[in-house]
């Protein structure tokens, strides 16, 4: 019988999405406020083209922009920028899967 190191929570992630924070913000928030990108830019003083590119998964969220959406939405400050941790976390997990799998963890 051989002993397998992936665990059902390494086989649940791996077969999970893994939606960009920008995903996020359009389906959660703009689509169902019929909000548009350039309105959410001018509300929070930020160029549209930020906003549109984070919609496009082509940037990530930073500590300003959390602040100006939290702040807009009335959510808590840090919501933007964990849902980017936890996409660039997963993100890199599953390139780096290989060499994870080689690493003994020490025992304390």
């Amino acid at each position: 019988m051989s002993k397998s190191s992936t665990t059902m929570t390494d086989m649940i992630e791996e077969w999970l999405p893994n939606p960009h924070p920008g995903e996020i913000l359009s389906e959660d928030f703009l689509k169902p406020m019929g909000l548009s990108q350039n309105a959410l830019a001018r509300a929070v003083d930020v160029p549209p083209r930020r906003i549109n590119e984070i919609v496009q998964g082509k940037r990530a969220i930073t500590a300003d922009t959390d602040l100006r959406l939290s702040r807009y939405f009335g959510v808590s400050e840090g919501l933007f920028m964990a849902l980017q941790n936890d996409y660039d976390l997963i993100k890199r997990r599953r390139q780096i899967a290989d060499q994870l799998d080689r690493i003994t963890p020490r025992a304390a």
